[in-house]
């Protein structure tokens, strides 16, 4: 069995909260409890959380959106 941690934190990196997950979910399954009443200014992620309603909902909340992709071939 394996395990996932999602982790939220502030701009120097520390921990503010942190959601376990089963290792088969989707990171995206998570997100709602670990932003679940926080005030967020800024979300830097990877491809995984490249999701349109994950980013219009942050967007909406006035959150500045940087999600890392794979560079082009």
């Amino acid at each position: 069995m394996t395990t996932k941690i999602l982790a939220l934190t502030n701009a120097l990196g520390s921990l503010i909260r942190f959601v376990l997950l089963l290792g088969q979910r989707h990171d995206l399954q998570g997100m709602d409890r670990l932003l679940e009443g926080v005030d967020l200014q800024a979300l830097l992620g990877d491809k995984a959380f490249d999701a349109d309603w994950l980013k219009q909902r942050l967007l909406a909340q006035g959150c500045q959106v940087v999600i890392a992709t794979s560079p082009p071939n």
